[in-house]
């Protein structure tokens, strides 16, 4: 007839602080992401998804320590992501588009992607692309797709030279700077594909052409 025995507390007790530690565990991937800098393959992953620059997703990546979802939220906070779901989803599939200029002088190869293999077989997706591709070959100064596209480098480079043009030198410096960045804008939309004035109605960009043809 002994009393039972009440178990001894020590397990429950225990089980208590091992939790405790967990906590600051769960910032080292982020600090170590910070430390070790912003991977490439990163930076394109935050492109694809945003459409952002690349200086700009490296720089959100930065901020926010390689935080896909911070940086995109970064990025919408200040203008450089589309909100647009449509135009950040995944384009897997497209066609593969030519334009052989009379006197076969010039010729253009263009790849355009759209999200399934349905629309790139269809007719109106090949004429959109050869569409692409006829502007292409009528735009020689074209340098890249988008504005956002321009190497940063360039831009940097022109900035500095304009900055010190003799036109400018007796400016103020705000005045100055508001300038040279309405001159970079234009000569940066002057090489870029989708904000030519579309070859087949000029009332229209190419950017503008191209989303209502992929409106539907």
């Amino acid at each position: 007839g002994e009393p039972p025995k009440k178990a001894p507390p020590a397990a429950a007790a225990a089980a208590a602080p091992a939790a405790a530690p967990a906590a600051p565990a769960a910032e080292k991937p982020k600090a170590a992401a910070a430390a070790g800098g912003v991977s490439a393959a990163l930076v394109k992953q935050l492109r694809d998804a945003t459409g952002a620059g690349m200086m700009d997703c490296k720089k959100a990546l930065a901020e926010n320590n390689g935080d896909i979802e911070e940086a995109t939220v970064f990025l919408r906070k200040k203008g450089m992501a589309s909100a647009d779901k449509k135009a950040s989803r995944i384009a897997a599939e497209g066609a593969v588009a030519s334009y052989i200029h009379a006197g076969s002088r010039i010729g253009v190869l263009v790849e355009v992607n759209c999200e399934t293999d349905f629309v790139a077989r269809g007719d109106r997706f090949k004429a959109l692309a050869a569409d692409i591709a006829m502007q292409v070959a009528a735009c020689p100064d074209v340098e890249y797709v988008n504005p956002s596209d321009a190497d940063q480098e360039m831009v940097e480079r022109e900035r500095a030279i304009e900055m010190q043009k003799e036109d400018l030198l007796s400016k103020p410096e705000a005045i100055r700077a508001k300038i040279v960045q309405g001159r970079i804008d234009k000569m940066v939309n002057e090489k870029a594909l989708t904000t030519q004035d579309y070859i087949k109605d000029t009332t229209k960009t190419v950017e503008e052409f191209v989303k209502e043809a992929t409106a539907e």
